[in-house]
């Protein structure tokens, strides 16, 4: 199980405190200071079951400066979305749990972190 973590958000340190508190083998990823690939974005966004837009913290800065509430939001423009992201991880929304079973969650809620929890290999 692997979390992608700002330590700044608030909600992803709940995330870590109840990960801990439950005995969780995991390992932090800080994505801002290691920033995911396009590769691993398509690997996770499959995981999630999501589209990148889905994921897109779309009040950052970043955002406005790229005009992304204007982007067209279809397949044909996804790997447009995923390039952005890539290039500008702070426009990921956090914290993103990746689960031993192959699937991942936006785990905002204590509720998301304890279902990331549950499938557990």
């Amino acid at each position: 199980m692997e979390i992608w973590i700002n330590p700044a958000c608030s909600k992803c340190r709940s995330a870590v405190k109840l990960l801990d508190e439950e005995g969780a083998d995991y390992t932090v990823r800080r994505y801002l200071e290691e920033p995911p690939t396009a590769q691993e974005l398509r690997e996770v966004l499959g995981r999630l079951g999501l589209e990148p837009w889905d994921i897109t913290r779309a009040q950052e800065p970043d955002a406005k400066e790229l005009g992304l509430k204007d982007w067209p939001r279809q397949p044909a423009e996804r790997d447009r979305w995923i390039e952005a992201l890539a290039a500008h991880p702070r426009l990921i929304q956090r914290p993103i749990i990746t689960a031993d079973d192959g699937t991942a969650s936006v785990a905002r809620s204590d509720e998301a972190v304890r279902d990331a929890l549950a499938r557990r290999g």
